[in-house]
């Protein structure tokens, strides 16, 4: 995928500086916070503003550029049989570069297993993130290196971790603040329930920012809940809001606001980015059998890389060299994750079986010994041949 083919719409002028409320209801959006409109357009939101500088545009842009590169080589690395699964997050550049570049150094982040964006941001190489999808490893970085944690694989069980992770940030008294990341089906779970009640119950420190992409797995999101996401905070005692997930400009300053107001001691909210995921939900998924393509092209109209594109363009932001240069370090990266990837070894069969009691077990040396014997008879039927 070329830089290009992410932001083939023509320029369109956004009419200098002139800027309109972007407070608005759509037939097909809801009401949200956004500063950059689908077409490329800066507008005002009364309750939270922004204004980067044509450095800070270019850098997000590059970093969404980047990203989704990143994560097409993933997807294709999957289909050549050299991952054994990848969670593609293609659409949802803004929502997590925006949420990404709001965090300060000492703001710890709890991701599920999609945040390869925030990943990107905290300063995670993304050949690291390939090595638990292609077996070698259960992460590949040290979390507090980062302040990003592992990757969770667990539906939901992140936000508790975030959450209590907040509560002994308050209790150490820490100039910091916490950052959750969860899906829409997610939102349905038992444990993200739990973590606002204690989040609220003892004004912790924590940011939950709702990925809300329409589809938890094949389940749209009427099917999740009867009210929009971000109005759920409301029951549990703190502010919700929902933001524009493919306007990476709002997604910046509604999170900038949310984690200042959390390290101020002001409490939690919840974030939720009305975005869209644009592929599957995995390799292992075939999103074709339950959503139409009309929804995709329509969402394609919104494609966050696009929008900024066109505004950069319209406003002499940035030129043909700007593009050109971050087309050639595109390919450098795709290349380094390839070759990287390929000369990763291939996973210990028998790994699976460490690390689950401290002391052993003698159930798991059963399956072990079982699992073993297995193995072993393809290597005997190929004698045998």
């Amino acid at each position: 995928m070329t830089v290009e083919s992410t932001a083939a719409r023509k320029p369109r002028r956004s009419g200098g500086a002139k800027r309109t409320s972007a407070k608005r209801r759509t037939a097909d959006q809801p009401e949200l916070v956004q500063l950059l409109t689908p077409e490329g357009e800066r507008v005002e939101h009364p309750e939270y503003s922004l204004d980067p500088t044509p450095d800070e545009l270019r850098a997000m842009y590059r970093d969404m550029v980047l990203t989704r590169r990143f994560d097409g080589e993933a997807t294709t690395l999957q289909r050549q049989g050299e991952l054994g699964l990848w969670a593609s997050l293609l659409g949802q550049e803004a929502a997590q570069i925006g949420s990404g570049r709001a965090l300060q150094d000492d703001d710890y982040v709890f991701p599920t297993y999609r945040e390869h964006g925030v990943a990107w941001c905290r300063g995670v190489d993304p050949v690291n993130l390939l090595g638990m999808f292609r077996g070698v490893n259960h992460g590949g970085w040290d979390p507090n290196s980062n302040n990003f944690h592992l990757y969770t694989i667990v539906i939901g069980s992140q936000t508790l971790h975030a959450t209590g992770y907040a509560m002994g940030v308050a209790k150490d008294g820490a100039d910091s603040a916490v950052l959750a990341y969860f899906g829409d089906g997610a939102s349905s779970q038992g444990d993200v329930a739990e973590a606002f009640t204690f989040a609220a119950v003892y004004n912790a420190p924590v940011v939950f920012f709702c990925q809300n992409n329409q589809w938890a797995i094949s389940e749209p999101t009427e099917r999740q809940t009867r009210v929009p996401l971000y109005q759920r905070a409301q029951g549990f005692g703190f502010p919700g809001v929902r933001v524009d997930g493919n306007d990476v400009l709002a997604c910046l300053a509604v999170t900038k606001a949310a984690l200042e107001r959390a390290r101020t001691g002001q409490g939690p909210m919840l974030i939720e980015a009305f975005t869209y995921r644009m592929g599957a939900h995995t390799t292992s998924d075939d999103p074709t059998r339950y959503r139409r393509a009309e929804e995709r092209e329509l969402w394609e109209t919104k494609d966050p890389i696009s929008r900024l594109r066109t505004y950069m363009t319209a406003e002499g932001l940035a030129d043909d060299a700007f593009f050109a240069d971050l087309e050639k370090e595109s390919d450098a990266l795709a290349k380094r994750v390839r070759d990287s990837v390929r000369a990763m070894p291939d996973p210990d069969d028998m790994a699976l079986f460490e690390h689950i009691y401290a002391d052993g077990h003698p159930l798991v040396d059963e399956e072990r010994a079982q699992f073993a014997e297995y193995q072993a008879s393809f290597v005997s039927a190929e004698e045998g041949n």
